[in-house]
């Protein structure tokens, strides 16, 4: 039990950022606390904070010990509940990673709604379009698009996006016709910015597949820059279903060679751990696996890749 309460004490020193902090919520002294921290340092072998006479602060050991330390916490509480018959309610933090537009264009509500659902829980949504480390940043979960994860988490296929080749009406008023993927080369392509493949473009359709090399003086590293431009009339270009899905309902953009289509877009869970899950990032993760196939432009994930 004194590893437990030791355990106890360094997060909630993290948390606080200060060993006093901990001592007055403790309802005990600062050295005490502070010789609690030192025999866990001690006893792991590894020096788990930092301390200045100002600021106090978790070392990369004490900030991948603290994740850890929370799931062990928290299963601990979960059990004891458990054995006394109480029904767990989902209380405390989650940190969510994604990327921008998703974030604000679909994720943003989703979220809301999952805190109306459990008001004990609150969320801090996080939104970038980088590779994070999930243990290094206390991501609980993250939200992450494309094929390519990072190789520090565990992946949960939820749902894929068709890939479309779009531009408005007003773009394509006038302009050379486009009946196969060969004339895209004819035309200004608006593209994400920094793609690995750069100018080439690969698309299936019939017969097979065609990769063809197009041209565009605009580049974006922002999927919602995207979509405005492609709605504004400053080229053709491919986007996910879910960024353009209203705006081709509406007509405001339509499909370019509609018989073809680009690799769809994979939606994937990530989370640190299967172990020590807490049960409000378990809830979270049940929450979007159900809602975000559902959203409009997505697609459930494909059965037979159900289990990767």
């Amino acid at each position: 039990m004194d590893n437990l309460r030791a355990m106890r004490i360094f997060v909630r020193a993290v948390e606080l950022g200060s060993l006093s902090a901990v001592a007055r919520e403790m309802g005990t002294t600062q050295p005490t606390i502070s010789k609690a921290v030192a025999a866990l340092e001690r006893d792991l072998g590894v020096r788990l904070l930092e301390r200045t006479t100002t600021s106090l602060t978790p070392t990369p050991q004490g900030r991948r010990f603290h994740v850890r330390a929370k799931g062990v916490l928290e299963e601990y509480g979960e059990a004891v509940a458990d054995a006394r018959g109480q029904t767990g309610m989902p209380t405390g933090l989650l940190r969510v990673n994604a990327p921008v537009a998703l974030g604000q264009f679909r994720l943003n509500a989703l979220m809301l709604e999952f805190l109306a659902r459990y008001p004990d829980i609150e969320v801090e949504l996080i939104l970038n379009d980088r590779f994070v480390d999930l243990v290094e940043e206390g991501v609980d979960v993250a939200l992450r698009l494309g094929g390519t994860l990072p190789p520090d988490g565990i992946a949960r296929g939820i749902a894929v996006s068709p890939r479309l080749l779009v531009a408005s009406p007003g773009y394509l008023r006038g302009r050379p016709a486009i009946r196969r993927p060969d004339d895209l080369h004819r035309h200004e392509t608006i593209r994400f910015a920094w793609l690995a493949s750069g100018d080439a473009m690969t698309l299936e359709g019939p017969g097979g597949s065609v990769t063809v090399t197009t041209h565009g003086r605009y580049r974006v590293n922002n999927a919602l820059a995207i979509r405005e431009s492609l709605a504004s009339g400053a080229g053709v270009g491919l986007a996910p279903a879910w960024l353009v899905d209203d705006l081709m309902a509406s007509g405001d953009l339509v499909a370019v060679l509609p018989k073809w289509r680009a690799p769809m877009q994979q939606a994937h869970l990530l989370y640190p751990s299967r172990r020590y899950q807490s049960l409000r990032a378990r809830l979270l993760i049940q929450f979007l696996a159900e809602r975000i196939p559902a959203l409009a432009g997505f697609q459930p994930w494909p059965p037979e890749r159900a289990g990767a």
